[in-house]
């Protein structure tokens, strides 16, 4: 049951990600960028854990969830380093993710080799 709790929630976060692409004139990075942005100001007020706890992977897998991700690594160190803690935090918190983002699409190119497109 937890597969298609995760499966239904993940499924409706980017299913109105994909409906604000196509009917907005938001390019897609402006969309990813709201939902991280999302994510942080949901974790702020609270709401995003119990969110996480209720939909698991669903909730957490979605940029939604890199943003509170963020925000927990900002509130983290925040308590423990002080105003300094606000732009530590965040980087700490998503050096593993994006980290390995960047090592895998790395990978991914020498293994495809892309060709950029002209327009």
């Amino acid at each position: 049951m937890d597969y298609v709790k995760a499966f239904i929630i993940g499924g409706i976060i980017c299913v109105l990600a994909q409906i604000l692409m196509d009917n907005t004139k938001l390019m897609p990075g402006r969309v990813m960028v709201l939902l991280v942005c999302t994510g942080v100001i949901l974790g702020a007020i609270g709401i995003y854990e119990p969110f996480i706890n209720f939909a698991g992977a669903g909730a957490s897998i979605p940029l939604t969830g890199f943003g509170y991700n963020i925000w927990k690594g900002m509130r983290e160190s925040i308590d423990n380093y002080g105003l300094l803690g606000l732009f530590k935090g965040g980087f700490t918190a998503a050096a593993v993710g994006t980290s390995a983002a960047l090592v895998f699409s790395y990978i991914a190119s020498l293994i495809f080799s892309p060709k950029m497109t002209k327009n």
